[in-house]
């Protein structure tokens, strides 16, 4: 088992070329025992509400954390992920609650919490995760919370249909809208991959293809995020881009 894990992380979001405001959220960071928590949030409810939602859940989530002296084991650390998944969304429903102007609001959110040789993964809505596996292959490690999502997993339309289809953008999840949520865990082992978490408005405007060349390729971890970005916007920038990049050292 590793006693410690180090790395390389770089994360950014950007308005895109359409929308106005900019309601995702990024954060990369890690803690004094070397644990490495990754967020990615897409708000949604616009008029600012969607930026207020990805900010509360952004923020709560960051305090317990910083505030966190580390993990006996992945047990503990898959119960503190529901957690504070939970209380940023109580945080969310709150505050919509007791604001007329923000009713509605509700954000995505994908979190992976690497501890030594295991990650957790907590997820809400459609943002995803991928790891960079050895045969160099980008792998989702996260499932779309989505209408079009649904339709794939069940058969009834195929990869190819549900990159166009019209309702490809409907949620069936996300964090904030409900008094309690529903949060999908899932605990992986994990052996150095990169790890690799967006926002819709990078993988419906870049194809699995390009993000995968970028990922494996010897840029450094700036470049790699820049450059995802970079071509996102080129190819339309349909939405706003959140992207987080990690790359473990050996």
């Amino acid at each position: 088992m590793k006693k410690y894990l180090t790395g390389r992380f770089f994360y950014r979001t950007d308005v895109g070329k359409v929308r106005l405001n900019n309601e995702d959220q990024a954060i990369a960071l890690t803690n004094a025992s070397g644990n490495v928590l990754l967020i990615v949030c897409d708000g949604m409810g616009g008029q600012n509400k969607g930026d207020l939602a990805s900010s509360l859940a952004i923020n709560t989530i960051v305090t317990f954390f910083k505030n966190r002296k580390g993990f006996l084991n992945s047990y503990f650390a898959r119960l503190w992920v529901g957690k504070v998944i939970r209380e940023a969304n109580k945080s969310i429903y709150e505050q919509s609650q007791s604001n007329p102007n923000y009713q509605g609001m509700g954000t995505t959110i994908t979190l992976l919490l690497i501890i030594k040789d295991v990650a957790i993964m907590g997820h809400v809505g459609d943002s995803r995760c991928y790891f960079l596996k050895s045969h160099h292959e980008l792998v989702q490690m996260s499932e779309d919370q989505t209408y079009v999502g649904y339709l794939l997993r069940t058969g009834q339309i195929t990869p190819e249909e549900a990159l166009t289809h019209p309702k490809r953008h409907v949620l069936m999840n996300a964090l904030g809208v409900y008094p309690s949520a529903s949060i999908d865990i899932k605990v992986f082992p994990y052996l150095n991959e990169e790890v690799l978490l967006c926002s819709d408005g990078l993988y419906n405007n870049v194809p699995i293809e390009d993000i995968t060349a970028i990922v494996k390729g010897s840029d450094s971890v700036d470049q790699k995020v820049n450059e995802l970005i970079a071509i996102g916007n080129k190819n339309g920038g349909s939405d706003n881009i959140a992207v987080v990049l990690w790359e473990a050292q050996s």
